[in-house]
């Protein structure tokens, strides 16, 4: 049984989804103003093997993660590079996918995005008003944050403490210091559309609430994000849905940890910043997904080079397994991972994808010692197991022959090349240039071996 820890209940609980037909996911995507960092990426990393395990366990899934195209940040980057607000934020969406793609992520099956759903937001916000929850003041509309009896109840807040805890000097317009800002007036200079309150664009968490309720439905089973959401995006986010239709919002809320950059919080100030753009530079993209894996998704994560050389390290051995020496095995294709499998078994408590990696170790360890005959299944289980988390995508010669590509100075139809010359001259019986070609490669850091199937080489 899946069990997972629910923000809400502040335990692990059994998952149960509302229709076992259907089971809804809803992840908050990036605002698309920059390039993304890799605190941005863990997220998206995580609910990847969460849709991954839940597609292996219902007949349907639908994986929302939204889009944010408008907000003051956007308008901020537009008004420093003077580029439209559509070509900047498509730009960035381009980024942010591509991106994404190489970390192994698969796409969403609905991808909102808020620019375009408008007319959702304003309707929600109009119910919300005829229902007592949200108010009109100088050009704003506000959520009445003391008309929802349990308004805190997802990050242990309550009214009283907001009250006395406001630091910064709060808009004389608002009833109470904790009332949001779902529609706000825009100046001429501004993105902004018509609606009854007059010209604006909304709040950042009304968007979140209306695709919600346009694609999924009044109540989902699972929201996720990062832990810096729950509160206010969170928590707002319930307030809207649960006031505007009467019901339950989200059943199961599950948040992501956060990530540090040698030892100490990432955050602009201290300009440790690091984008995932930048380090899919220095190490393909499955490195940086396996780290991101490598402890479970609640715990602070320590993002070092260390981190990602040891994640290197062992994608490596487990494709090394996969690989073989002296014989091309070929996966059997009837194999079937089992539903008692300690990889699914490990996900199934939590995500706990550290314990997943390390059931991945002992399978590729088994298939190193195997006899010939029992490679097939092993491989086949190895695959199929690392697939629920994402990892092992790659053909494994490929895996040795990309990785620091170029910095030999070699490319890789030079060494075919120079490989398919040594075959030959060991044919001719030159083997005088046959050694000159391996030591020539070998200086180059490209290492041979020589199997009955031919030829093959990897890097480093």
């Amino acid at each position: 049984m899946l069990t997972l820890h629910n923000t809400l209940t502040g335990h692990k609980d059994a998952f149960q989804p509302l229709d076992p037909q259907r089971v809804t996911l809803y992840v908050c995507g990036p605002t698309v103003y920059n390039y993304v960092h890799i605190g941005n990426a863990r997220p998206v990393v995580v609910f990847d093997v969460l849709y991954r395990l839940l597609s292996r366990l219902y007949p349907k899934v639908v994986y929302a993660r939204n889009i944010t195209d408008i907000d003051d940040k956007i308008i901020t980057a537009c008004a420093e590079t003077g580029e439209p607000m559509t070509a900047l934020t498509e730009r960035y969406t381009d980024a942010f996918r591509e991106d994404m793609a190489a970390l192994n992520t698969l796409q969403p099956d609905i991808v909102p995005k808020a620019t375009d759903h408008i007319g959702e937001m304003t309707a929600m916000i109009e119910t919300l008003i005829a229902k007592g929850h949200a108010y009109e003041a100088d050009g704003h509309v506000l959520f009445a944050v003391e008309s929802m009896p349990d308004y805190g109840k997802l990050s242990g807040r309550n009214l009283e403490d907001m009250r006395a805890g406001a630091r910064v000097e709060v808009a004389d317009y608002k009833r109470h210091p904790g009332d949001f800002v779902l529609w706000k007036p825009s100046s001429d200079d501004q993105p902004g559309w018509e609606s009854p309150w007059g010209r604006g664009r909304p709040g950042w968490h009304i968007e979140c609430s209306a695709m919600i309720h346009k694609h999924l439905g009044d109540v989902i089973d699972i929201h996720g994000g990062g832990q810096d959401l729950i509160f206010p995006h969170h928590e707002n986010e319930i307030a809207q849905g649960c006031c505007a239709h009467g019901t339950d919002y989200v059943r199961y809320w599950m948040h992501n940890g956060y990530i540090n950059i040698d030892g100490e919080k990432m955050s602009k100030s201290l300009g440790n910043f690091r984008l995932v753009r930048d380090l899919l530079e220095k190490f393909p993209g499955e490195v940086l997904r396996f780290a991101l894996l490598s402890s479970h998704y609640r715990s602070p994560l320590n993002f070092s080079a260390e981190l990602l050389e040891q994640a290197e390290s062992s994608l490596d051995s487990l494709y090394y397994a996969l690989l073989g020496r002296g014989e091309t095995v070929h996966a059997d294709p009837d194999f079937r991972l089992p539903e008692d499998h300690p990889v699914l078994t490990a996900l199934l408590d939590d995500l706990n994808t550290s314990e997943a990696i390390s059931a991945l170790h002992a399978i590729a360890a088994r298939l190193n010692k195997a006899a010939l005959e029992e490679k097939p299944a092993l491989k086949a289980e190895l695959q199929a197991a690392a697939h629920l988390l994402g990892l092992l995508e790659a053909d494994p010669s490929a895996w040795f022959q990309d990785k620091k590509a170029g910095d030999d100075g070699l490319d890789n139809a030079t060494i075919d090349g120079l490989v398919a010359e040594r075959t030959q001259a060991k044919k001719d019986k030159n083997f005088a240039r046959a050694d000159e070609i391996r030591d020539q490669l070998k200086d180059a850091g490209i290492q041979l071996e020589d199997t009955r199937e031919g030829t093959r080489w990897t890097r480093g």
